[in-house]
């Protein structure tokens, strides 16, 4: 329900962009965020964005990333500009509803590589 795209390979300093897109209806959920993973870490959430425009992000990547939705596109993206080697790792989006578990879904990752 929710496809993930828009990685790659980057240089430090560089700039790409993560898109999410919902296939078919993704009902009942009040978040989508971007989680960022590495081997033998925890997924971390770097980003998030509320029904309502609202974003939130990691301190590691204030001021760098940028969360935005285009309801009509049911997208999210990430727009990530000043890429450093320490953001390289598979990004996953999801989307969910903080009151209610249920509703959580999430897209399959999508690789970022940044070389230094």
């Amino acid at each position: 329900q929710l496809q993930a795209s828009g990685g790659g390979l980057a240089q430090a300093g560089g700039s790409l962009r993560l898109s999410c897109a919902a296939v078919g209806r993704v009902a009942g959920i009040n978040v989508v965020a971007w989680y960022c993973q590495v081997p033998g870490v925890q997924r971390e959430s770097v980003a998030s964005i509320t029904n309502a425009g609202n974003p939130n992000y990691a301190d590691s990547v204030k001021g760098r990333f940028t969360i935005t939705r285009d309801n009509a596109k049911n997208t999210v993206y990430l727009q990530m500009n000043s890429l450093r080697p320490e953001d390289t790792g598979i990004y996953y989006c999801r989307a969910f509803n903080t009151r209610a578990p249920e509703y959580d879904f999430w897209g399959q990752g999508t690789l970022v590589t940044v070389s230094s």
